[in-house]
């Protein structure tokens, strides 16, 4: 499940991308097929293990393109074990909400890319996040959860702060608000619940089979109530100093 439209956000076949707090990798893999040198970081040991797995596992298929390449490692997003202007691409999805210095990662993402280049950023969307938030304490308030809730223009206005241009942005996943309200209001960890049993198997059948009345669905409530806010931008070039 992809949160990142990559019709709005195209690759070229090797563009250098760093998929900043990977998680599980599910951007990192989309680029991968899609013929980028990928490099994929998060701090979580465990995950970053699973990905390099992964990754070996779409080499071996045959699933990434000649030319495609992709590390899996462990590094500090505050303090990145890049050179400047490293990168072609950026994509940061679902985790400056988990931040203190959300400032700092900007900053350093805005430093190992190159002028031109662009970036991805996901956060939850403020409405759904809010309702969360209201429902149950034991959603954000747990070691590495969410620390804040971004309004659009804050998130777009401190895009803007660390030197890149917004040129576009959208809503994404609504089938998925509802599934968190239920998880909240049941109890984040019970998911024995029938409503919360019952909701996943309509995920698990909208992503398996993608049927026209869910994706119809999803893009007609995405405005209304879409779990995460992305926003793509670009660095731009410096001026070039008067001969």
């Amino acid at each position: 499940m992809l949160t990142v439209d990559f019709s709005r956000f195209p690759l070229a076949p090797g563009d250098r991308v760093l998929d900043l707090g990977c998680g599980a990798g599910r951007h990192a893999f989309e680029c991968y097929r899609r013929g980028a040198r990928v490099v994929a970081l998060d701090r979580n040991a465990e995950e970053i293990r699973e990905v390099a797995t992964w990754f070996a596992a779409m080499k071996e298929a045959g699933e990434a393109p000649e030319g495609a390449s992709a590390t899996a490692m462990e590094g500090d997003a505050l303090n990145l074990p890049f050179p400047d202007e490293s990168f072609d691409v950026v994509v940061i999805s679902e985790v400056m909400e988990h931040i203190p210095d959300d400032k700092g990662v900007l900053a350093e993402m805005v430093r190992v890319l190159r002028p031109g280049g662009r970036i991805a950023v996901t956060v939850p969307r403020y409405g759904p996040e809010k309702v969360c938030w209201a429902l149950s304490d034991e959603y954000h308030e747990v070691e590495g959860g969410h620390i804040r809730i971004y309004k659009a223009d804050e998130l777009l206005g401190r895009i803007r702060e660390a030197g890149l241009r917004p040129y576009g942005s959208h809503h994404a996943h609504a089938l998925h608000s509802p599934y968190w309200w239920l998880k909240c209001a049941f109890g984040v960890d019970n998911d024995k619940a029938l409503p919360v049993r019952a909701y996943h198997e309509l995920l698990v059948w909208d992503i398996m089979k993608k049927p026209l009345l869910t994706r119809v669905a999803e893009q007609a409530l995405n405005p209304l109530v879409g779990k995460s806010f992305v926003v793509y931008a670009t660095k731009p070039h410096l001026p070039e100093a008067d001969a």
